[in-house]
Formats: structure tokens, C-alpha cells, sequence
């Protein structure tokens, strides 16, 4: 990445490590130097749920730990421990995350179902009653 390309996500970085003021000051400066560009990070700041929730420094963290987190330690029995616990940690969220879909899949299925019943039971109380005609 060149330093030409490379400067917004380091500006995007450097506002994340300073938080939800950081970005509305720099909207706030856009809007007095340069009234599109305050509306764009405006839009930008809406757009990306940083104006809405004060996760830009978690973020931040999060991106700078994956980025960090395989980075040798020099120690190979340490760094051999660190990509097990990792791997087995993966594992674990994929399993996890593929019970929470079974548990949702679980829950339409009822409310599919209990939807239906409700469905057929109004149909049979409003049909009219034919009776036997002979």
C-alpha cells in the first residue's frame, strides 16, 4: 500500500484510537473548512455505526490484536501453545456459533409450525358447516 492510498486508513486508525469525540471534532472542522467534506464523514460516520455506538476504539483493538496476534514471541514452545490455544479457540466459536443456528432454525421451525396450526384451525372455525344432506 502506498502512503498515497494508505493515509485514510491510517486517519480512520488514528480517529478509532481517540474515540467518538476524535470523529465528531473532525466533522465538525469538515464542516467549517470544507462543508462537503464535513457531510461526507458525516455520511461516513452514520454508514460505518460510529456515530451510533462507542465501539471505535474496541475496533480499533480488535483489528490491532489480529494483527499482532500471530506475530512470533521468539519462545517456540510459548508460540506453539499460542496457535494451539487459538485454533482450539476457533473451533470452539465455530462450533458455538453453529449451535446458535441450530437453536434459531429450532425456533422458526415452531413458530413456522405453531403459525401454521393457528392457520388451519381458523380455516376449519370458518368453514361453513355442510353437514350430511341426505
Amino acid at each position: 500500500m502506498t502512503a498515497i492510498t494508505a493515509w485514510p486508513s491510517q486517519a480512520q486508525d488514528w480517529l478509532d484510537e481517540r474515540g467518538k469525540p476524535a470523529w465528531i471534532a473532525a466533522m465538525i472542522f469538515g464542516f467549517i473548512f470544507f462543508w462537503p467534506a464535513g457531510l461526507a464523514l458525516l455520511a461516513y460516520m452514520i454508514w460505518s455505526k460510529r456515530m451510533f455506538n462507542g465501539s471505535c476504539h474496541r475496533r480499533h483493538h480488535d483489528r490491532m490484536m489480529r494483527h499482532h496476534g500471530m506475530r512470533s514471541s521468539g519462545n517456540t514452545a510459548f508460540d506453539s501453545y499460542k496457535s494451539e490455544t487459538l485454533r482450539r479457540l476457533e473451533e470452539e466459536q465455530g462450533a458455538f456459533e453453529a449451535f446458535l443456528q441450530r437453536l434459531r432454525e429450532a425456533k422458526d421451525k415452531t413458530e413456522f409450525d405453531a403459525f401454521m396450526d393457528d392457520r388451519a384451525r381458523a380455516a376449519r372455525d370458518s368453514a361453513p358447516d355442510t353437514g350430511d344432506l341426505r
